[in-house]
Protein backbone atom coordinates (compact mmCIF):
# COMPACT_ATOMS: atom_id res chain seq x y z
CA UNK A 1 0.00 0.00 0.00
CA UNK A 2 2.81 2.45 0.87
CA UNK A 3 4.44 1.97 -2.53
CA UNK A 4 1.15 2.67 -4.29
CA UNK A 5 0.70 5.89 -2.33
CA UNK A 6 4.29 7.00 -3.09
CA UNK A 7 3.79 6.28 -6.78
CA UNK A 8 0.46 8.07 -7.11
CA UNK A 9 1.74 11.07 -5.16
CA UNK A 10 4.81 11.21 -7.38
CA UNK A 11 2.60 11.23 -10.47
CA UNK A 12 0.35 13.97 -9.07
CA UNK A 13 2.52 16.88 -10.20
CA UNK A 14 2.94 18.41 -13.66
CA UNK A 15 6.66 19.12 -13.24
CA UNK A 16 7.36 15.53 -12.20
CA UNK A 17 5.40 14.21 -15.16
CA UNK A 18 7.36 16.54 -17.45
CA UNK A 19 10.59 15.14 -15.96
CA UNK A 20 9.43 11.61 -16.78
CA UNK A 21 8.60 12.70 -20.32
CA UNK A 22 12.02 14.33 -20.72
CA UNK A 23 13.74 11.16 -19.53
CA UNK A 24 11.95 9.00 -22.09
CA UNK A 25 14.67 7.16 -23.99
CA UNK A 26 17.57 9.10 -22.49
CA UNK A 27 19.56 10.02 -19.44
CA UNK A 28 19.79 13.67 -18.35
CA UNK A 29 21.79 15.57 -15.79
CA UNK A 30 20.15 17.77 -13.20
CA UNK A 31 21.26 21.00 -14.90
CA UNK A 32 19.48 19.96 -18.11
CA UNK A 33 16.26 19.32 -16.19
CA UNK A 34 16.61 22.65 -14.37
CA UNK A 35 16.95 24.39 -17.72
CA UNK A 36 13.98 22.58 -19.20
CA UNK A 37 11.62 23.24 -16.31
CA UNK A 38 13.00 26.70 -15.52
CA UNK A 39 12.74 25.95 -11.81
CA UNK A 40 15.14 26.48 -8.92
CA UNK A 41 17.73 23.73 -8.48
CA UNK A 42 16.34 22.90 -5.04
CA UNK A 43 12.85 22.48 -6.49
CA UNK A 44 14.06 20.18 -9.26
CA UNK A 45 16.10 18.19 -6.75
CA UNK A 46 13.02 17.74 -4.56
CA UNK A 47 10.98 16.54 -7.57
CA UNK A 48 13.75 14.09 -8.47
CA UNK A 49 13.89 12.83 -4.90
CA UNK A 50 10.15 12.16 -4.90
CA UNK A 51 10.36 10.33 -8.23
CA UNK A 52 13.31 8.27 -7.05
CA UNK A 53 11.60 7.41 -3.76
CA UNK A 54 8.61 6.18 -5.78
CA UNK A 55 11.06 4.02 -7.81
CA UNK A 56 10.07 5.73 -11.07
CA UNK A 57 13.61 6.91 -11.87
CA UNK A 58 17.17 5.73 -11.26
CA UNK A 59 20.28 7.84 -10.87
CA UNK A 60 24.01 7.58 -11.19
CA UNK A 61 26.82 9.89 -10.25
CA UNK A 62 29.61 10.60 -12.71
CA UNK A 63 32.22 12.88 -11.16
CA UNK A 64 30.35 15.93 -9.95
CA UNK A 65 27.37 15.28 -12.23
CA UNK A 66 24.21 13.41 -11.26
CA UNK A 67 22.35 11.73 -14.11
CA UNK A 68 18.78 10.44 -14.09
CA UNK A 69 16.89 7.97 -16.28
CA UNK A 70 13.57 6.15 -16.18
CA UNK A 71 13.65 3.11 -13.91
CA UNK A 72 13.96 -0.15 -15.78
CA UNK A 73 15.43 -3.17 -14.03
CA UNK A 74 14.16 -4.49 -10.74
CA UNK A 75 11.02 -2.36 -10.80
CA UNK A 76 7.78 -4.01 -9.65
CA UNK A 77 5.32 -4.67 -12.46
CA UNK A 78 2.72 -2.20 -11.15
CA UNK A 79 5.26 0.64 -11.04
CA UNK A 80 6.55 -0.22 -14.49
CA UNK A 81 3.00 -0.15 -15.86
CA UNK A 82 2.28 3.19 -14.15
CA UNK A 83 5.47 4.63 -15.59
CA UNK A 84 4.71 3.35 -19.10
CA UNK A 85 1.15 4.73 -18.92
CA UNK A 86 2.39 8.13 -17.73
CA UNK A 87 5.07 8.46 -20.39
CA UNK A 88 2.68 7.25 -23.10
CA UNK A 89 0.02 9.74 -21.96
CA UNK A 90 2.32 12.75 -21.84
CA UNK A 91 3.58 12.17 -25.38
CA UNK A 92 0.12 13.15 -26.58
CA UNK A 93 0.29 16.65 -25.03
CA UNK A 94 1.38 20.02 -26.39
CA UNK A 95 3.71 20.59 -23.45
CA UNK A 96 5.60 17.40 -24.33
CA UNK A 97 6.10 18.62 -27.90
CA UNK A 98 7.35 21.97 -26.58
CA UNK A 99 9.62 20.24 -24.08
CA UNK A 100 11.08 18.05 -26.85
CA UNK A 101 11.88 21.11 -28.96
CA UNK A 102 13.40 22.88 -25.97
CA UNK A 103 15.41 19.80 -25.02
CA UNK A 104 16.99 19.67 -28.49
CA UNK A 105 18.46 23.11 -27.79
CA UNK A 106 19.48 22.25 -24.23
CA UNK A 107 21.29 19.09 -25.36
CA UNK A 108 23.50 21.20 -27.65
CA UNK A 109 25.01 22.84 -24.55
CA UNK A 110 27.72 21.03 -22.63
CA UNK A 111 26.41 20.27 -19.11
CA UNK A 112 29.41 21.99 -17.50
CA UNK A 113 28.74 25.16 -19.50
CA UNK A 114 25.03 24.97 -18.75
CA UNK A 115 25.64 24.53 -15.03
CA UNK A 116 28.04 27.48 -14.87
CA UNK A 117 25.56 29.64 -16.83
CA UNK A 118 22.83 28.78 -14.36
CA UNK A 119 25.10 29.58 -11.40
CA UNK A 120 26.17 32.90 -12.93
CA UNK A 121 22.74 34.10 -14.03
CA UNK A 122 20.85 32.51 -11.15
CA UNK A 123 17.97 31.43 -13.39
CA UNK A 124 17.35 29.52 -16.57
CA UNK A 125 17.91 31.07 -19.97
CA UNK A 126 14.42 30.32 -21.27
CA UNK A 127 13.53 32.55 -24.19
CA UNK A 128 9.95 31.49 -24.95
Amino acid sequence: MRQMVRTTKALADESRIRILGALKGRELCVCQLIELLCLAPSTVSKHLSILKNARLIDSRKDGRWMYYRLADSGVPKAIKEALEWTVRSITETDIFVQDCQRMKEILKIDPEVLCSQQARVGKCERTD
